[in-house]
């Protein structure tokens, strides 16, 4: 054997490269929990108000006036004297009415629009595009007066008809910008060869297209029941006879009901925005997926 003479033994290099590693691994994990701990703070911040609805709802009104923040005794008949205080049912089927329409006009009407916008060719396309695009920058009480004649003039006032019509003429820029980016996002390949097969273009559409687009067609779907559900100008405007009032106008005329008991109309908030938390956490997953894939391609 060769005896070693001089010099030092070099360290081998995989324990130089297993520290660098360990390192990285060490500062992404701290770098994951401190986004953690700054999700989990504003997640609790944002739950704050939700939080105060629920306590308000289960107090008295003496502990309301004394603002204790947590209740000493929870009184949850305010919840059934809530809700027969006013007409809630009578106003959750007419929520529930225009709302259902809303999401069916929405989620069929743009994605037609987007879906010739996306995978279409037709004279004008780009042009009307881009027209259809700024108008997503003109606020909404711009067409508020000259859309109030025209329903008075059809004679729509006091109906539904102003709530629901508009959602089956395109369903909101919106809403044909994030289904076209996603109708991008599907290979050319498939109508064509769909196409070579003797299908329509609307077979395609229906049979091939919206079966791959669940997630964007779920979403639109949270986006228009989200609206409708909490939509309190237009009833506001259109809607005269309270048998006719949503939910959200309900809420404003039960602080005539109630002579404003803040308990009561606490517990009647809760109850209306259980709806929408519920289908959020249910589809939520089609929520994301959908709100992502939108954007991978322009």
């Amino acid at each position: 054997m060769d005896a070693v003479t001089g010099g030092t033994i070099p360290k081998p290099e995989y324990k130089d490269a297993g520290r660098a590693k360990q390192k990285k691994n060490g500062k992404k994990l701290a770098i994951k929990i401190l986004v953690y701990i700054l999700l989990i703070a504003l997640g609790t911040l944002f739950f704050i108000p939700f939080l105060w609805m629920i306590m308000t709802s289960l107090k008295d009104n003496m502990e309301i006036v004394k603002q204790n923040f947590w209740p000493k005794k929870f009184i949850f008949s305010n919840y059934p004297k809530a809700l027969t205080t006013m007409p809630f049912l009578t106003y959750t089927r007419n929520t529930l009415i225009i709302t259902g329409l809303n999401m069916i006009g929405t989620v069929f009407s743009a994605s037609l629009v987007a879906y010739s916008f996306a995978k279409l060719r037709w004279k004008g396309r780009d042009i009307w595009f881009i027209v259809m695009l700024a108008t997503m920058m003109l606020p909404s009480q711009v067409t508020q007066i000259p859309l109030f004649v025209l329903y008075k003039k059809l004679g729509w006032l006091n109906t539904y008809y102003p709530l629901v019509v508009g959602s089956f003429f395109g369903g909101g820029a919106f809403n044909i910008f994030l289904l076209r980016q996603f109708f991008s996002t599907l290979p050319n390949e498939l109508s064509e060869a769909a196409k070579v097969d003797g299908c329509s273009e609307m077979r395609i559409f229906l049979n091939i297209v919206l079966p791959l687009c669940k997630p964007a067609l779920a979403t639109i779907a949270i986006f228009s029941f989200m609206g409708s559900w909490n939509d309190f100008f237009g009833p506001l405007i259109y809607l005269t006879e309270p048998q006719k009032y949503t939910i959200a106008l309900g809420l404003r005329a039960f602080q005539g009901y109630s002579g404003v008991q803040w308990n009561l109309l606490m517990a009647a908030s809760v109850v209306t925005a259980l709806p929408t938390l519920i289908l959020f956490f249910c589809f939520q997953n089609y929520f994301v997926k959908g709100i992502t894939l939108t954007g991978i391609k322009g």
